[in-house]
Order: structure tokens, then sequence, then C-alpha cells
């Protein structure tokens, strides 16, 4: 065996062939197979014994032929020749004589940033033709390779692949160039060199970023349109399409972006605001790339509205109708009118006023005061239903912005009657204390009017509805009484079992919570003479003959009587007469003036019904009229005595009720006439009240 690398000519001492034969029988020569590297060389011992060397004709390379199969054959000198061989293995023993090669001396690949740590890059590949230590290789970054780049790639020393240590950012390096060797292991090692250069490919890994410049976050509401709030920069890290951005904003705002550049956007106002309807706004912002797939980040923008006083105090209402009960305490609190101004701060703060106005020489101020600061309203005096019924004025809502801003609200008053008036009996007749004394005949038939009690009451309607009870009834069977109009009548004939005298006591009750009443006695005194009485007659066609004339006549008066008044009011306007100071004309009221001195039982009344304006009471001769007292405050119920001229003939009953008026009252004294003519008529001795509503 030889061990390489060895020179040219170099003997190596091969065994010799045993022959027992001797002389000319035993070994004579020896022959090798062919080779180019190899030949025997032979050469004989002082005692004739063949010696045989194996001599290196040419140097041996054990990558180009690790091992050699040479067939050594020893030849006799017998006759014939006997031979014989031997199998010489030469085995190449390798040096380091080879350096590392790598497949390609330039690697030139693609890779994306961002790739996971780990991930393979290339796998190198270098080879050493020599064997054992000799070829076994180290893989290593030479000296030329930055720090960077090791900072961002691992080399596996073993295999020499080469993987991502690192976060490769395009942004960041887009190239990196890595200078790899290979070196073996031989006794004096023998190294080879490769360049690997790594073109990073960008990937859409960066997001668009906002930058907000020249913010406007606080801005009046009234702003003009046009107005740039911020400006808006955008920009992206990546290249190419994952580089180019765009911005949008939320839609419902009443904003709008203008583009000025690429990357350059005016956030502007495009609609008046208003921050009583949106006291902030909340602008997101949103840019986008055209990467695939597209990355996209977002900044929001808050602008807060300042108060501007554009808004008018507002009441809930435009109306207000508040019902004060009467009686009412001075200073109570009639309701709280309170308006709304939805302005900040001063812009906010309300002051409430009366709007001036006089009914009959009395100013608002007078009568009501509110409180200028929350709008309560209060009476300052105490009111009376029969008096003063309403109030009609206006309140006036200011703020306090520059300049103010005001509105104002219609306020309706009405005062609501209370049961605070007792009926009043004005029928039948009482000329002193509260008992009545009739006469009747004890031949009065059933169903017979014997009396009509008739009460009033100032009060409004609820509150004077009047029915009538009997609290005492000599002879239940005997009496009845109309609980609604109060009319007594007789229920059977008299017998001889029942007294002659008759006590009734009847209630007046009004429908007021609580009631109030008052009371009237009856005496009643049957008697065995018819006394003088009116007969209840059906109104038919002839019997009323007569009343056609008197009312052909009373409407030819009326018409007379008319025109007379036209043209002595027309006299009076033209000599501008000062006017009197009598009390103002009232709702279904009569203002007369009347020479007639006032008879006893004056009764004090309201104008709540018309119905109660006229009573005839016929069995006294009464004739209950309505005119205003002396100041006008009130009005007065009069009984007017029979004495006056008023008979108990149904011809004589209209003409003969002499009551005088003033001129403009003519019209009523006729209707008046009539009025009575057909009530005492139809009554007869029953009496009644008027069916008409007279005005002046």
């Amino acid at each position: 065996m030889s061990q390489s690398p060895h020179h040219q000519g170099e003997r190596f001492s091969l065994p010799n062939a045993f022959d027992p034969d001797v002389g000319a029988n035993t070994v004579k020569t020896y022959t090798l197979s062919e080779s180019e590297h190899f030949t025997v060389d032979i050469h004989s011992g002082s005692d004739g014994t063949k010696y045989v060397d194996l001599v290196l004709t040419k140097a041996l390379d054990r990558e180009e032929k690790a091992v050699h199969n040479l067939i050594l054959t020893a030849v006799d000198g017998g006759v014939p020749a006997r031979s014989g061989t031997a199998n010489i293995i030469v085995r190449v023993q390798d040096t380091n004589d080879n350096a590392p090669q790598f497949d390609q001396a330039v690697y030139s690949l693609n890779m994306s940033e961002n790739s996971p740590a780990g991930t393979v890059v290339i796998k190198l590949n270098a080879t050493d033709a020599d064997e054992g230590p000799n070829a076994d290789l180290t893989y290593s970054f030479t000296l030329y390779t930055s720090e960077k780049t090791q900072e961002m790639f691992s080399l596996n020393s073993n295999t020499g692949e080469i993987t991502v240590k690192g976060t490769v950012d395009y942004e960041d390096m887009k190239i990196f160039e890595m200078f790899v060797e290979a070196k073996d292991n031989g006794p004096v090692p023998l190294s080879g060199q490769c360049r690997v250069t790594v073109y990073v490919k960008d990937m859409n890994d960066n997001y668009p970023e906002i930058t907000i410049k020249s913010l406007k976050n606080t801005v009046d509401e009234n702003i003009a349109v046009g107005t740039v709030i911020a400006l808006v920069g955008v920009s992206d890290r990546d290249t190419g399409d994952n580089g180019k951005v765009n911005l949008a904003m939320n839609k419902s705002l009443p904003f709008i972006l203008n583009k000025s550049s690429d990357y350059l956007y005016e956030l502007l106002v495009s609609e008046p605001l208003d921050r009583e309807k949106v006291p902030e706004y909340e602008i997101m912002l949103v840019v986008t790339d055209e990467g695939n797939p597209p990355l996209s980040d977002n900044e929001t923008v808050t602008v807060h509205l300042l108060d501007v006083n554009d808004n008018a105090p507002q009441f809930p209402q435009t109306f207000y109708t508040i019902p004060v009960k009467e009686n009412n305490a001075p200073g109570a609190l009639l309701s709280s009118l309170t308006a709304i101004d939805p302005d900040l701060n001063e812009n906010q703060y309300l002051v409430y006023f009366i709007i001036e106005k006089e009914i009959a020489n009395t100013s608002m101020s007078m009568l009501f005061s509110i409180n200028p600061e929350n709008g309560n309203l209060y009476a300052l005096k105490t009111f009376d239903y029969e008096i003063e019924k309403e109030f009609l004025f206006h309140i006036e809502a200011r703020d306090s912005g520059v300049p103010p801003l005001s509105s104002n609200v219609t306020v309706h008053i009405i005062i609501m009657d209370q049961n605070d008036n007792t009926p009043l009996i004005v029928s039948p007749w009482r000329a002193h204390g509260s008992e009545v004394k009739e006469k009747i005949p004890r031949s009065t038939d059933k169903g017979t009017l014997i009396a009509k009690v008739i009460a009033i009451d100032s009060d409004s309607v609820h509150n004077s509805r009047i029915t009538y009870q009997f609290l005492q009834n000599t002879d239940a069977t005997l009496f009845s009484l109309d609980q609604y109009n109060g009319e007594i009548r007789t229920m059977r004939m008299f017998s001889y079992r029942d007294s002659r005298d008759q006590r009734l006591v009847v209630i007046a009750k009004d429908n007021g919570e609580p009631a109030l009443s008052a009371t009237v006695t009856i005496k009643l005194s049957t008697v065995e003479t018819a006394l003088k009485t009116y007969t209840e007659v059906p109104l038919e066609y002839d019997i009323f003959s007569d009343l056609n004339l008197y009312l052909v006549i009373g409407l030819g008066s009326v018409s007379f009587l008319l025109l007379i008044t036209i043209l002595v009011t027309i006299v009076l306007k033209c000599q501008k007469a000062k006017p009197s100071k009598a009390a103002p004309p009232c709702r279904n009221s009569v203002i007369s003036e009347r020479n007639s001195t006032i008879a006893d039982s004056t009764l004090v009344s309201n104008d709540a019904y018309w119905y109660s304006l006229f009573l005839a009471e016929t069995r006294k001769g009464k004739l209950v009229v309505r005119q205003p007292v002396p100041k006008g405050a009130r009005y007065i119920v009069s009984s007017i005595p029979r004495s006056t001229g008023l008979t108990e003939t149904s011809d004589s009953a209209a003409s003969t009720l002499q009551v005088r008026f003033s001129i403009s009252d003519h019209l009523f004294r006729i209707k008046l006439s009539i009025c009575c003519y057909s009530l005492l008529y139809s009554r007869g001795n029953g009496g009644g009240i008027c069916c008409c509503k007279f005005s002046r």
C-alpha cells in the first residue's frame, strides 16, 4: 500500500513467492498486471533468490482513483513453466489537496419582507473532493458581511442553511449581501467562498398614517361655510400601490374633505352648524392604502361648538288658559310659565315680564305679579267671579344675550266660580220675615197650583242649580212639590178631616259643594167662600185675538221708537255730550233709569242667568225687574208693588206697568210689556218667570 502524495520512482517491497523446487525449477521471474501507475523491479540475491519491488511510475491521485487492484505473477524456470499469482490492492490515502467548492460563486434570490423567523432563505452547498476530515466543511460569514445583515440572518455552520433571524423590513433595507466561506478540516484547512444577494420584496405591511395639522377644535356655531377646520396629512411607508393612500370620513357630518395634494387634505365646513342640534362633532378620518389586501388606519377629530345667542326663548304653549278659583288668597301661585332657551350661559338666562295692559284704568301689574327669574305667576288680589270673570294679557321672556332675544305668550286667566252665594228666595213675596200667609178655598181641585217657590243664586251654572224640597209638610198626601220648578200643587181635594191651617216649609238648595240653602215658610188657611182666582185657560186662537192686536201695536211702537232712538243717538254724538259715569254694560244686562222708588225686599244678584231678570208673582201683584245700583258695581232685583197700576186682567197687564226708562231703553220696555202680558195671561194666579232673554 502506498500513501499519497508519493513521488514517481518510489519503491514498495513485495513478499517473495515460495517454490519448493530447486535449481532451474524454482522462481525465475515476476510479472505485474497492466498499470499506468505501477511496475515491478526484479533483482537477485547472492544466493540467487529473486526479489521483487513495486515501483510507482506515476503520481497517485485519490480523487481520481482511490484503489488500484494489481495482480503479481511468479513464474518458475521448469518446463513446462509453472506460475502462481497474488492480488495486490493499493489503497490511496487522501491528503488535503482540494479546496471546498460552492455550486455557484454568486447566488441571487428574492424574499418577502416580514418573513417569520426560521424561514429558510437558501441552503448553500459546497463540496470538497477530499475525504474524511479533509472533506468536512464548516460554513461561516466572512468579514465582508455586515453586522446588520448578520442580525437579520443566521447561517448554519454545518449545513450551510441561511434562515431569517430578525425582522426583515423592506422600508429599512431593500438588499442584503452575505459573503459565505466553506472551510475543510484538513491539517492545513482549505476554504472556498460565495456571495449571496437577497432582494427584499415589499409587502403591504405598513399601515397608512394620518397627521393632523392646524386643528381648530373649538369654533363658534355660526362659523362661515367653507372655513378650514384642519389640515390633514397622510403617508404610507410602503411603495407602489401599497404606498398609495386615500382619505375619507364618516358621511353623516356637515363637513367635507378637499384634496389639495396626494398627501394633504383640507377639512372644511360644508353647511351651517347649530350647537343646539349638535354641540360637538366626532369626525373620524379613515386613511386606506391600495395594497392587496388594503390596510387602513383612522383618527378621530373632536370639534366643539361655542354657543351664539341665536335662539329666542320659547314657551311650551302659545296660549295658556289658567283657571283661578274666586276668593283666592292674595299672593297665591297661579302657574309657572317657564320658557326654554336652548342656548347656553347668559344666552340662556331668562327674565320674565308682564306686558303692561290697562283694564278699566287698572294695569295688569296691579293684579298679577311674575317672578322675573322663574316665571312663577302670582295673584296680587282676591278675585270675585260675580265681578271679574276673566283677564287676558301677555308675558314676555327675554334672554340675557347680546343682543337679547325674546318671545311672548298669551295668558288667559279664568276666574272659577265658588259656591259662595246662598240661594235667595224671591217668590212667594214676603213683606217681612220668612213666613208667607195664603188663603185658599177648601173647594180647590186636585192639581191646583197653590204657590210657586222661586229662588235665584248669584253663582255660576253648576253652583246655582236650585232644587226644592219640603222640610215640613203638614199632610204629605195633600201637597206635592216639584223639585225643579218649585210649584206646590194639591194632590187631592180637601176633606172635612183636613185641618184648616196647613204649614209648609220649603228649602231651596243649590248644587254647590258644600251646598247652600234658604227656606221659606208658607202658612195656608182654607176658607169656605170662594176667592177670586185666575183660571189657567188653554191657549186657543180666539183667546189671543186681542193679544195679536197688542202685538201688532207693540211691534209698530218698537219700530217707531227704534227710529227715534237712532236719531237721538246721532244728535247726542254730534253734540259730543260728556259721557256719564254709569256702570259699563255687562252681558245680558239692562241699564235703566227709573223714577219710581225702589220697593222693599231689594235683592242683590249678578247676571248669571237671564231668566232671573223678570219674575211675576201675581198673587201679590209684584213684578221683579233687574237694574244697576247707583255705582254700577252690581245689579239689583226690585219688587214693584201692585199699586203701580198692575191689574189682574189680561187686557191691562202690559199697559198698566209704568216703569220709566231712558230713551235708549224704549225697545226694552215694549218687550218687557209683551212678555209680562203673556206671562200673566198664561200663568193665571200661579205667577212665573219670563221666557225670553232681553238685552238693551
